[in-house]
């Protein structure tokens, strides 16, 4: 996840919506797996399931990782993996190849939710009270302003039944100016508790969203801050306490 000004960073992707299970909550979490100290895949899903977080992200398609989700009932969203984007956008028969390779082995046993293709990265700043003098809505935050961005560019194309995720979004605990474990904690907090309540567009509709990270990744490159997203240490114990339900 790339930080500006250690601001928090949100994703919104539109996914491809597969025909599978949707009664799932509003929250879930990234799982990450660059680092050489982090728990196998069924010690994770079974911590996963005991904090009661139903959906996960995973970046690419794992073996390990689809095994262990056999059975658990968790919701998955599976990035195709930017690498392969130009040829599932121009060549069908890579697409079926890929659905053949890494959806079909698992399905019905793994609950994949969305396949999700791309993705685009913005900064979350809490912000003043502003009015949209285009549809009279107010918006307290930018994050509202930008997912309803989205909703009213769906509704004018014609589209609004298309589905928007916020598929990562997070702060960092250490590493950084302003990454510390106080604000990591109230943001995602914050975060899990106003999504529940939907955006002023769409009042009321929980909006779909996944919390980045589950685990600090001692593997990330980049800045400090990249390896100190987790919710969770790789030892499984949390790096804060923030409440999914």
């Amino acid at each position: 996840m790339a930080m500006q000004g250690f601001a928090p960073v949100l994703a919104v992707a539109l996914m491809l919506t597969a025909a599978f299970p949707a009664d799932v909550q509003s929250i879930g979490v990234c799982y990450g797996v660059i680092g050489n100290n982090l728990p196998p895949a069924s010690d994770v899903v079974k911590l996963y399931k005991s904090k009661g977080i139903d959906s996960m992200r995973i970046y690419f398609p794992r073996t390990d990782i689809l095994r262990a989700l056999t059975g658990s009932k968790i919701a998955v969203t599976m990035d195709t993996g930017n690498d392969i984007l130009t040829s599932l956008a121009t060549d069908p028969s890579a697409a079926a190849n890929w659905v053949n390779q890494n959806i079909k082995p698992y399905y019905p046993g793994v609950s994949f939710r969305y396949i999700a293709v791309g993705n685009e990265y913005a900064t979350f700043r809490p912000g003043t009270t502003v009015t949209d003098d285009g549809n009279g809505l107010t918006y307290t935050n930018l994050f509202d302003a930008m997912v309803d961005a989205v909703y009213a560019a769906l509704d004018d194309a014609g589209t609004p039944d298309v589905a928007v995720v916020v598929s990562e979004s997070g702060w960092p605990s250490a590493g950084g100016f302003g990454a510390n474990v106080g604000n990591a904690q109230g943001y995602n907090q914050r975060l899990i508790d106003h999504v529940k309540g939907g955006t002023p567009r769409k009042p009321g509709k929980a909006l779909e969203t996944y919390v980045f990270a589950m685990f600090n990744e001692n593997g990330k490159t980049g800045a400090e801050t990249e390896r100190h997203f987790g919710l969770f240490n790789p030892n499984k114990s949390p790096s804060y306490g923030v409440q999914f339900h």
